[in-house]
């Protein structure tokens, strides 16, 4: 995306967010102005996101024109999502804002999918509940639901909270007419289906990589209504525990 010139600040300003997404192999970041974006730009990172995410920040920031003590917040993608993504994002945030009063928001990267999906796709049920999914690899998914009204996103925890599902767990608990978003789906869908036949949309296309732009915008949303935190409270929301942590817990998943 093009950068709007004429973004330069000396001050700060409650209306400026930076916005990072590094919770995939596709590392992001956007400014937005007003909870509109000004300039966005994004590598894919793979194994390498501490060397993408910095100049990625660095590009953004100078085509807009401002400077980290300008910012009003900065908002991230805290999870789930690749384990050692998320720390280099966290990280990288935490070095950002060090030394300054800039506020931080970490924002659901399941939340990022379904609201990209539904900016991106304007046939989309507007009533209908939107999952968003990321491949959590041994043929289970990150998922979760939110409401797909254009409205604040509550994630509707009684019908499916933020967790780790297969194929079978899924095809029970997924709510009618719900649309399915995001590079989980084809790790699910062909089961799915075969469960549940044409009750369910599959969005193909939309939503597959979550986007600092819709990081931005729901960090704006939750800035605007609660503010944000001190980044020394801010950590990634793995979901999933780590093979170690399984072993060492006999527990399978975060608090």
């Amino acid at each position: 995306m093009a950068p709007r010139h004429g973004i330069v600040s000396s001050g700060a300003s409650d209306t400026l967010c930076l916005a990072l997404c590094s919770a995939t192999r596709t590392a992001s970041v956007a400014l937005l102005d007003r909870g509109e974006v000004v300039v966005e730009h994004s590598a894919v990172a793979d194994r390498q996101q501490a060397e993408s995410l910095l100049p990625l920040v660095d590009r953004v920031l100078g085509d807009g024109g401002v400077t980290i003590e300008a910012l009003g917040c900065i908002g991230l993608s805290i999870g789930p999502g690749s384990f050692t993504s998320l720390r280099i994002g966290v990280a990288t945030v935490k070095g950002l804002v060090y030394g300054t009063d800039v506020q931080v928001v970490g924002v659901s990267t399941l939340q990022v999918l379904a609201e990209a999906a539904e900016i991106d796709g304007a046939s989309l049920p507007k009533t209908a509940a939107i999952i968003g999914m990321l491949n959590a690899q041994r043929g289970e998914v990150y998922a979760a639901a939110f409401a797909g009204d254009n409205a604040a996103y509550a994630a509707r925890g009684s019908v499916l909270p933020e967790l780790v599902y297969d194929a079978t767990e899924l095809s029970t608990r997924l709510p009618t007419g719900c649309v399915l978003v995001g590079d989980g789906v084809d790790v699910v869908s062909a089961a799915i289906r075969e469960k549940r036949g044409d009750d369910l949309a599959f969005a193909a296309g939309l939503g597959l990589e979550p986007t600092a732009g819709s990081v931005g915008r729901l960090a704006v949303a939750e800035f605007a209504e609660r503010g944000g935190v001190d980044a020394a409270g801010l950590a990634p929301r793995y979901v999933r525990r780590a093979e170690a942590e399984v072993t060492r817990t006999a527990e399978r998943f975060e608090r």
